[in-house]
C-alpha cells in the first residue's frame, strides 16, 4: 500500500524541476578539407565551433528505440521479443540566420560538399553529384549540452558520425518583418549519453556516473478524502 505523503515531503522535488529553455549545442571535429572548403566561402573554424551554436534557437534531446526480433521455439507456446538494432531518431535544429548569412552558408556548403565529388565547375554542362567518402564529411564532436540555471547540474549528449540530411526551404515575404530563421535536421550513427573527456573517466563521473538519486514519488491514485495531484495525496487540512 503506498504511503501518503505530506506537502514537505515532496515539495523539494516539485519546485527543482529542469527547464526548456537552459542548453547549448556545439558543433565541432569536421574533417580538415571540409574545414578549408567552408572557410573559402565565409565560414571560418571559430564561427563554427564558437558561434553556430550559441545561433541555435531550438534544439531536441535525442531519442532512440530497439528493433526486436521474434523468437519461437525456445520455450512451447511462448514467442520471445530480443533486441538485435539500437536505432537513432534524426535530429532536428533551428538556428537563427546572422546578418552575413553565415549559418545558412554553413549548412548549406556542408551539404554541398558532401555531393561534390563529381567534376570541379558546377556550372559545366553533363555536371553530376558524386558523393565524398563518409569520414571526409561526418563529424564526431557535435555536443548538445542541457544544464540548470545555475549551470552547477548538466547532461551531455556528445554525436558520432554526424552530417546534415536535410535543408529546409525558408519563406520570406513582404510585410512585418520577423527573424529569420533556418531548419535542418542531422543524421548520426550513434551518440553517447553523459561527459567522455579524460578528466571525467579519470573522476569517474564519465557517462553519467555519480548523478543524484532521489526516492521517487507514488503514482498510484490514492482514494482518500481530499485532492489528488499526480497520485499523491493533498489532504483537506493545511498540515505540511
Amino acid at each position: 500500500m503506498p504511503r501518503i505523503k505530506k506537502i514537505s515531503e515532496f515539495k523539494p522535488l516539485i519546485t527543482n524541476l529542469a527547464q526548456t529553455s537552459h542548453y547549448q549545442v556545439m558543433f565541432g571535429g569536421l574533417n580538415s578539407q571540409l574545414s578549408g572548403y567552408l572557410d573559402e566561402r565565409g565560414v571560418n573554424t571559430r564561427f563554427i565551433t564558437e558561434e553556430s551554436g550559441l545561433l541555435c534557437s531550438s534544439a531536441s534531446i535525442p531519442g532512440s528505440s530497439l528493433a526486436t526480433a521474434d523468437i519461437n521455439g525456445n520455450f512451447m507456446g511462448m514467442q520471445e521479443k530480443m533486441a538485435h538494432t539500437r536505432i537513432f531518431t534524426e535530429m532536428q535544429l533551428e538556428f537563427y540566420v546572422d546578418s552575413d548569412y553565415r549559418m545558412i552558408k554553413f549548412l548549406e556548403h556542408w551539404m554541398e560538399y558532401i555531393v561534390s565529388g563529381g567534376k570541379p565547375q558546377s556550372t559545366a554542362p553533363g555536371y553530376y553529384y558524386r558523393m565524398q567518402f563518409p569520414e571526409q564529411y561526418k563529424c564526431d564532436q557535435t555536443k548538445i549540452i542541457k544544464f540548470d540555471r545555475n549551470g552547477d547540474k548538466e547532461l551531455e549528449y556528445k554525436f558520432f558520425k554526424l552530417f546534415p540530411k536535410n535543408l529546409t526551404s525558408i519563406p520570406v515575404s513582404y510585410g512585418t518583418s520577423d527573424i529569420l530563421k533556418v531548419s535542418a535536421s542531422f543524421e548520426y550513427e550513434r551518440y553517447i549519453s553523459g561527459k567522455t573527456t579524460s578528466k571525467s573517466v579519470k573522476n569517474n563521473t564519465s557517462n553519467n556516473r555519480g548523478s543524484v538519486k532521489t526516492e521517487p514519488v507514488p503514482i498510484e491514485v490514492i482514494p482518500f478524502e481530499g485532492r489528488q495531484i499526480s497520485g499523491v495525496v493533498l489532504p483537506n487540512n493545511n498540515t505540511a
